[in-house]
């Protein structure tokens, strides 16, 4: 195909003229150019000996980059608020796995222990997120009640145990929403992180009905 700019005269009062006035661009082997420009003449979108010179500036950030756009302060401070909700949840379903009892005990009590080994992992991933992005995870027992979106309620039977493990998923479920919302484009590794444990804590919540069901609940 011709470049535009090698057809389409300058100037003109016929329809043809006057239409190649207006056009812009063309297409060539599927990219955009505009009047008269080849591909040659269009520069890549990413400048690389720039990018090299960028990515040798403040190394101690690690993978944070220039090109990040969140607030850090704040994601880190939602992070440890996530990683505390989450090992608030692996507390509370290590008591649930091992207090369970009654006819229905055992099949429950692997579910527990299940979700308690799921929330672990989930806790993981938060706490390397945060150092990725030159913060410090907070492992502290010192004020984990009050960072945890979720509370730790024992209960005393089986059900209530069930019913108290889904209200926190509930809880859980709802805070992480908000804060996929909040990282939104402005940190895509962090939403996407949020967004498969939040998937998780879905599946979790599904399971606890399914075991609320099964129990006449």
């Amino acid at each position: 195909m011709e470049q535009l700019g090698d057809v389409c005269p300058v100037s003109g009062t016929t329809p043809w003229q006057r239409n190649c006035a207006t056009i812009k661009t063309t297409m060539k082997d599927g990219a955009l150019f505009e009047k008269g420009e080849r591909m040659a003449d269009r520069p890549f979108l990413t400048d690389i000996q720039a990018l090299r010179a960028r990515a040798r500036q403040h190394i101690e950030q690690g993978a944070v980059t220039a090109g990040y756009r969140g607030d850090r302060e704040t994601v880190i401070r939602l992070l440890n608020e996530a990683l505390a909700t989450e090992i608030v949840c692996v507390l509370r379903y290590k008591r649930h796995y091992f207090m369970a009892s009654g006819i229905n005990a055992q099949s429950v009590a692997q579910e527990f222990l299940q979700h308690a080994t799921e929330e672990q992992l989930h806790a993981d991933q938060i706490a390397q997120r945060i150092v990725q992005l030159g913060g410090a995870p907070n492992f502290s027992p010192d004020g984990l009640m009050t960072r945890s979106h979720s509370e730790y309620m024992e209960g005393t039977s089986l059900l209530d145990m069930i019913k108290e493990d889904l209200v926190a998923e509930r809880i859980a479920i709802d805070s992480y929403r908000d804060m996929i919302t909040y990282f939104g484009n402005d940190d895509p590794t962090t939403r996407r992180l949020m967004e498969s444990i939040l998937a998780m804590e879905e599946e979790h919540a599904d399971d606890l009905v399914s075991l609320l069901e099964d129990l006449g609940a």
